[in-house]
């Protein structure tokens, strides 16, 4: 299954490592799951995932974003129009409907169903208890 993680969420993971939101990350990194990006996702998590409040150790950080930005899982989506709350998430949806099957993340409501376009957006609980059935 092809996901896009929200930023939020690949924080959670590297915060607590128990969880869903960790649990999808050791999915992801057991090729369960294919963590699709662009550009400019990669650029919003290097730009988080360093910031030092969260304190993660840069090695841990590069680690997870050279798995994250391999070849292979990166795409080139065309841009939407559809109006979101908030205009810094739409990367994840430009992505994830073009190369997606869910977009995960803890803001279900910052990708209103309008602008999904039969796109599955679920939270890190919902997709886990998902794969689980």
């Amino acid at each position: 299954m092809k996901i896009v993680l929200d930023t939020n969420v690949l924080v959670s993971a590297l915060l607590s490592r128990s969880g869903p939101p960790a649990q999808i990350l050791t999915l992801v990194l057991n090729g369960v799951l294919q963590v699709v990006v662009d550009s400019r996702i990669i650029a919003e998590y290097r730009a988080v995932l360093a910031r030092p409040e969260f304190g993660f150790p840069p090695r841990e950080v590069e680690a997870v974003l050279t798995f994250l930005g391999m070849p292979a899982h990166r795409v080139d989506p065309p841009p939407r129009t559809e109006s979101l709350p908030d205009e810094s998430d739409r990367p994840f949806l430009e992505v994830a409907r073009g190369a997606a099957d869910v977009l995960v993340t803890g803001n279900v409501r910052h990708f209103p169903i309008s602008a999904r376009g039969g796109l599955a957006v679920l939270t890190p609980r919902e997709l886990v208890a998902q794969l689980t059935r």
